[in-house]
């Protein structure tokens, strides 16, 4: 029997709902309306108070959006699924109370969902095919992630950011070089006018992958993002006057050093437990270079699965996936769900470290 899940996102910057349809053979996208809060730009960063603000003006118009895309109403609802967790708290504070105060008007499921877990069902709106195990890269501006995935629900932590997260690395690295914000798409359109090897910058960590210690998967970005920064600024307070050619071959060489300790942790993963896919979701996946980049890697050893931009940024559809998911499993919320900024992924364990054979 066919199910609607409605699906809402309000854990940063982007107002998202989305109407998805669960059936027996897989879940169906009937309507995504993602709006984005362009006022950030003008600060370089999100301002948490005003992303609030802006998600409860748009929220209503934005489920209306989607419902009307998928051509259903509120009645035809069979549950809600919010995210919870993790990002902003006066953000997330939003979707979840017009979340409950929907499903309990309805009398429909509550279903709390982890933003993260949410980035990890996002190809299979897409890509029916993918399913565990695999290795999942999960990269965005606020987390890097390299997951396990034996099954869905399980997850094992093999590596995550000691500091900086990619996404935010590329954003602090564009707003060096005057691109503003968010920096991600123009640093990859930049570095595509770049000449090769002028800028090679530090990968931090890469040499872990020799060792077998805890930190083998894990990442470091602050490193790369100081390395750029001393060719900008080579002295406190003077900033190098830098040419477009000049900009063009830091972007080129920052984001070569960054994709190149993804691509070459992930692969490592994938070879040492043996699965037959990897995936990438996030933000940071709608690079183009990173992702031609693992595939070229892998060829021959494993499928890649990444799902298209606008289900790789922050969107509701992934949120009613894994709602849908865990719906079908029979799991509820309670009526005193809370959002949380350090909400953990649901299933995830902390396993000694993989090496070789013994994966």
């Amino acid at each position: 029997m066919a199910e609607w899940i409605l699906g809402i996102e309000t854990s940063c910057d982007e107002t998202s709902a989305a109407a998805l349809r669960r059936e027996e053979a897989g879940a169906e996208l009937g309507g995504l309306s993602i709006l984005s809060q362009d006022v950030h730009r003008i600060f370089g960063g999100v301002v948490p108070e005003l992303a609030s603000r802006a998600h409860v003006q748009a929220l209503g118009s934005v489920i209306e959006q989607a419902l009307g895309d998928a051509g259903i109403g509120l009645r035809q609802l069979d549950g809600v699924a919010v995210t919870a967790g993790p990002g902003l708290v006066g953000a997330l504070l939003v979707g979840v109370m017009h979340a409950k105060t929907l499903a309990y008007s309805l009398d429909r499921p509550l279903l709390g969902v982890n933003h993260l877990e949410g980035h990890l069902f996002a190809p299979t709106l897409e890509d029916r095919a993918l399913a565990p195990p695999f290795v999942g890269l999960l990269v965005s501006g606020g987390h890097t992630m390299l997951l396990d995935v034996p099954a869905w629900g399980e997850y094992r932590l093999l590596g995550q950011t000691l500091d900086d997260a990619a996404g935010e690395a590329f954003d602090k690295v564009a707003k060096l070089l005057g691109l503003g914000y968010p920096g991600g798409a123009a640093i990859e359109r930049l570095a595509r006018e770049g000449r090769p090897d002028r800028f090679r910058f530090p990968r931090p960590m890469r040499q872990e992958l020799e060792r077998d210690g805890p930190h083998r998967y894990d990442f470091s970005f602050s490193g790369l993002k100081t390395a750029v920064l001393r060719v900008v600024r080579p002295t406190p307070g003077a900033a190098t006057a830098l040419g477009e050619q000049d900009k063009a071959d830091i972007a080129l060489g920052f984001q070569d050093a960054a994709i190149d300790v993804l691509v070459a942790k992930t692969a490592h993963a994938v070879e040492a437990l043996g699965y037959p896919a990897a995936m990438i979701g996030g933000g940071v996946a709608c690079n183009r270079a990173l992702v031609a980049r693992l595939r070229e890697r892998l060829a021959g050893m494993a499928r890649v699965s990444v799902a298209s931009p606008r289900l790789n940024t922050d969107n509701a559809a992934m949120i009613a996936a894994v709602g849908a998911w865990r719906l079908a499993r029979g799991e509820r919320s309670g009526w005193d769900l809370e959002p949380r900024d350090d909400l953990p992924l649901p299933g995830l364990s902390i396993p000694t470290p993989v090496s070789g054979s013994d994966a």
